[in-house]
């Protein structure tokens, strides 16, 4: 559910100072945007944002049920996007982050 390699790309290229300030950013923002995303005329490009932000923060599960919902917004079937599915791999894949994320680090 995340890539750990792709964690540590970040905290290397930010900064370790730094790296503390963009995960709670990230946190922020996209727990922020989970509340309001709906079947509208938004979703594809809400998604596509969110996809892009998990991406640079290693959470590959929920960036690819992202990227799949924003392909299905496309082609005009919003309608059928899994919602649920997205806000439940953001829940995981963050309580995986947090948990893990001092010992990745450390190593």
């Amino acid at each position: 559910m995340i890539s750990w390699t792709q964690v540590i790309e970040l905290r290397e290229d930010v900064g370790h100072d730094d790296f503390d300030e963009v995960v709670e950013i990230f946190l922020e923002e996209v727990e922020e945007t989970l509340t309001t995303l709906a079947h509208d005329g938004q979703l594809e490009q809400v998604l596509h944002a969110l996809k892009g932000s998990a991406l640079n923060l290693g959470f590959t599960h929920f960036s690819g049920l992202c990227a799949e919902g924003e392909v299905m917004a496309a082609r005009g079937e919003g309608d059928a996007v899994d919602l649920g599915a997205i806000r439940t791999s953001y829940a995981e894949s963050r309580q995986i982050f947090l948990s893990e994320l001092p010992q990745r680090l450390a190593a």
